[in-house]
């Protein structure tokens, strides 16, 4: 017999707390207070959405955003009342219940959790140099013009699907925006356990063997900047960790695990904070946290920004600033046992105070956490969202161009390896490991922009590096589409320009391909803003299979949903299987809320 176990908690985040109250929050009157100044006047080009993209998202996403997520200092003060009522203004829904999340349990037998590194796609990039090649994924080449959708998921009450899968021993584990960590079966999608956390998850899950024979462990990050750590086989709690105490802080890029030791990447908001004048910015400075795998207790901590921020002007508004600050992580660590290394790319800065680690690739020691070295590739990209309306635009604000996609570290022959970097300024880059990150080659592939230009990741194989372009906000070149690179000379091998499709509805038919790519032996797999997801020759770039996720799907689970935007995370593929989230309800994209799996005839 299957015990399917379900661990609900109360959601501070969608407001679980029942009130008693003598006057109804006008959320029409709160929103023009709020919120109006900014997103009834948001601009094209700025990272901040327009009013009707936030009517489009749930009402349970947006008090998300106000209580855990990138409007909190907008929201500072509200009551969980006024935020449900600004909620309903915009979307003119209610909160849903959270019983759909626990919706379609598996009702027999699922097969025995039986994890096989070989086979598996665990984590971000699926080995600790984060490749993203799969080298035995359980299909061919030949066999991905035949995939056909097995199963769809549906998520509950979300509008963008953002965390990567993961897949092992049979099982696939997956957070949401929502709050709710699954455990499906891989076989046919029903749920084995669900968790909640309480605040919204987007970063990859990755497992791994507890010093207890045969205990396995599932570790991720909520937008709160804990680290969890459950059961994989029960989604029982083990322990949870915060760490980044700092208001803004939150979790983007999977954690890696090496040798008992996790590594949590840390990111943060305050770029979004920051368009308030009356903020005081910006104190916010990028991560690296180590802790104990079995116990959660911190090992070390590391800033990616080794000076304290300290007062150093007020802004226009008369509001005290800050600097140093920024350099948030935004992507997964990336593990080099032979140098005994650990490398994480970072994002801008977000003040006039220069920094030499932003925009950069950063080198530290695996067991210590000591800074080895630097590279930037960016200096002076120093930003924050609503320029130039807001009064705490650094000076000469910077083009946003944060490396968001992880490091690849690969072999190019005679005992050498390189370091691919690649930036939302549409440059691929080729770092020595062996020279303190010396650039070896440089290559543009897209215009750039502070969408990317390469956003989420890139994927390699033993020869060439697979990049993605999205380039949606590019002012004029733009190239999206999917290029080969050669490791070795930094070389373009080939080329793919996104297809012109015609979308039934036009918003958000962006050609552009942000999300991470994922390779095999002879074909790799890339989605679009469009809703595309394609797989493509290796040797050519041909485009030898095309699904259009952007419709509606039934689900195992019953949960309404529809595909959307193919952004953020990419596909994961394994024992046959090849899986793909879809919706993507901001900066423009379509919404979505589904978990797609592909396989060979749909068996």
């Amino acid at each position: 017999m299957t015990v399917v176990r379900h661990i609900v908690l109360a959601q501070a985040d969608i407001g679980a707390a029942t009130y008693v109250l003598n006057k109804t929050p006008d959320g029409a009157a709160l929103y023009q207070q709020r919120c109006a100044g900014c997103h009834d006047n948001a601009q094209s080009g700025l990272r901040m959405p327009k009013r009707e993209e936030i009517a489009a998202r749930t009402p349970e996403a947006i008090m998300d955003a106000m209580f855990s997520g990138a409007m909190m200092t907008q929201a500072s003060g509200l009551t969980q009342p006024e935020g449900r009522a600004i909620a309903r203004f915009l979307t003119g829904k209610n909160i849903g219940n959270v019983s759909e999340a626990t919706a379609g349990q598996c009702s027999g037998p699922v097969g025995k959790f039986a994890p096989d590194a070989k086979a598996d796609w665990n984590g971000w990039g699926v080995d600790p140099g984060n490749s993203r090649f799969q080298p035995n994924p359980g299909l061919s080449a030949a066999d991905v013009p035949r995939l056909k959708l097995k199963w769809a998921f549906g998520f509950p009450r979300v509008t963008l699907a953002m965390a990567q899968p993961t897949v092992v021993g049979g099982r696939i584990f997956v957070g949401t925006l929502a709050g709710n960590v699954y455990s499906l079966d891989a076989s046919s999608g029903c749920t084995i356990w669900s968790f909640s956390t309480g605040a919204g998850v987007r970063t990859a899950i990755t497992v791994a063997a507890a010093k207890t024979p045969g205990k396995y462990i599932v570790f991720f990050g909520d937008l709160r900047a804990s680290a969890h750590a459950l059961d994989a086989e029960t989604g029982q709690e083990l322990w949870k960790t915060r760490v980044d105490d700092h208001r803004a802080a939150t979790l983007t890029g999977a954690p890696a695990l090496y040798n008992g030791t996790l590594y949590v990447p840390v990111s943060s908001s305050e770029e979004a904070s920051a368009a308030s004048s009356t903020y005081e910015c910006c104190t916010f400075r990028g991560s690296l946290v180590a802790l104990d795998a079995e116990t959660g207790k911190q090992l070390w901590k590391s800033y990616t920004v080794v000076a304290p921020p300290k007062p150093f002007k007020n802004n226009s508004a008369g509001t005290q600033q800050y600097g140093p600050a920024g350099a948030a992580v935004w992507s997964a660590p990336t593990i080099d046992v032979k140098r005994k290394l650990i490398y994480v790319a970072t994002g801008d800065s977000y003040t006039s105070v220069d920094i030499n680690s932003s925009d950069a690739i950063l080198a530290y020691s695996l067991d210590t956490g000591k800074l080895q070295w630097i590279s930037q590739t960016e200096a002076k990209d120093n930003f924050v969202n609503g320029c130039p309306r807001t009064a705490n635009c650094p000076e000469n604000n910077g083009p946003d161009y944060d490396f968001g996609a992880s490091v690849i570290l690969r072999d190019i022959g005679g005992g050498k390896q390189v370091l691919l970097a690649g930036q939302k300024s549409g440059i691929l880059w080729g770092l020595d490991p062996d020279n303190k990150g010396k650039i070896l080659w440089q290559l543009r592939l897209g215009a750039g922009s502070a969408l990317g230009g390469i956003e989420w990741g890139h994927a390699a194989d033993s020869q060439y590096a697979y990049v993605a372009i999205s380039d949606r906000m590019a002012q004029e070149g733009a190239r999206p589409g999917i290029s080969a690179v050669d490791l070795a000379t930094g070389k373009q091998v080939w080329t793919t320009p996104a297809p012109a499709v015609t979308c039934a509805v036009p918003a958000g038919c962006a050609p552009g391909q942000a999300a991470a790519v994922s390779v095999i032996p002879g074909a790799v797999f890339s989605g679009a803003l469009n809703g595309h997801f394609r797989a493509y020759a290796t040797a050519d770039g041909k485009i030898l299979w095309d699904f259009d996720t952007a419709t509606s799907f039934d689900t195992v689970n019953k949960v309404m949903a529809k595909g959307g935007s193919v952004d953020a995370s990419g596909p994961t593929i394994a024992n046959g299987m090849v899986l793909t989230n879809s919706g993507y309800g901001a900066f423009g994209g379509k919404a979505g809320n589904v978990l797609l799996a592909f396989s060979v005839d749909g068996k």
